[in-house]
């Protein structure tokens, strides 16, 4: 019977450690997350270093032998007018771009927070954008900017504002893509778009989280509207919308999806960007080092705007 007893001991206590790890949430959470961490290494960690290893070789479509050069790719491609050109738009068509979104989504988000008939429907509507493939959305806008069959030259010519002896004329087509303030002008819009219905969404999540006392306290001491909604709904929405803001950043400046089917870079190279001159030198010219290096250059920028906005974000929370 005691060794009966001895035996059963060790299985007994290997049940019970058993059970306190399957209780355990610092071990239930390694556990849950090691799924997620192990995709991010394996979709970004391992890309990641592979760029850096590429960026300080000579490799190329042709010959993947990694012949070091050190930062002689990064020297080479920062003298070219093109990727001066492109990290001037890249840095121009974010900002231009997120600070027109944050005033927007401000805006929807104030008013899809009211209460009115049809509001499921206008939120609806206004997902659509976000819930499109950004490829097939850009398709459709690069129609509606098509330098023949646009209609937006079709409503102008009605309004009297496109042909001869007219503001906009005397042509009958603006070609919005083949002119260089026009093509950059339509890319910003693009963006805009884009970004648009995630920033309102997020924004208005932010909204209906702040207390209705609060807001009605504001009111009985005679607070105007603006007066609320600046002194009291902005200060207290301010880290919900700098993660807003930090969303509409990174997807805009990353992006080469817009670029590449509205103009490719064009007209010239008026609208080029990094990702899309990245993918232009290191897959299309085959230039593997080069492209990587370019490339490169977008992290830094992006986890330097990441720790500003997420630092600006805790603080203001704090506050």
């Amino acid at each position: 019977m005691k060794e009966a007893m001895v035996e059963a001991t060790p299985a007994v206590a290997g049940s019970q450690d058993s059970r306190y790890l399957l209780d355990s949430e610092r071990f239930l959470g390694s556990l849950f997350l090691f799924p997620a961490v192990l995709y991010i290494i394996a979709l970004v960690g391992v890309p990641f270093f592979l760029a850096i290893a590429f960026s300080m070789t000579d490799a190329t479509v042709g010959d993947t032998s990694l012949d070091f050069v050190g930062l002689r790719n990064f020297l080479s491609v920062t003298r070219t007018p093109e990727f001066r050109r492109a990290l001037l738009d890249s840095f121009l068509f974010t900002i231009i771009a997120q600070i027109t979104v944050v005033i927007l989504a401000n805006v929807l988000a104030v008013i899809l927070s009211q209460e009115f008939r049809g509001k499921w429907l206008a939120r609806m509507l206004i997902m659509l954008p976000w819930a499109t493939p950004i490829a097939l959305g850009t398709i459709g806008w690069l129609w509606l900017l098509d330098s023949k069959f646009s209609p937006f030259d079709w409503l102008l010519q009605q309004m009297g504002l496109l042909g001869p002896d007219t503001l906009l004329g005397p042509g009958l087509h603006m070609t919005f893509l083949g002119r260089e303030r026009l093509a950059v002008v339509s890319v910003i819009v693009v963006h805009i778009w884009r970004t648009l219905p995630l920033a309102a969404v997020i924004l208005l999540a932010g909204l209906t989280s702040i207390p209705q006392d609060l807001l009605d306290q504001a009111e009985v001491d005679g607070a105007s509207f603006w007066r609320i909604h600046f002194q009291v709904v902005l200060p207290l929405i301010m880290p919900i919308m700098s993660i807003a803001l930090l969303f509409g950043l990174i997807f805009t400046f990353s992006d080469l999806v817009v670029t590449f089917v509205l103009t490719r870079g064009g007209p010239v190279y008026y609208t080029q960007v990094l990702p899309l001159w990245a993918w232009f030198k290191g897959i299309n010219g085959g230039a593997l080092g080069e492209g990587a290096a370019i490339a490169l250059f977008i992290f830094p920028v992006l986890l330097a705007v990441a720790i500003l906005i997420l630092r600006a974000a805790r603080r203001s929370e704090v506050a």
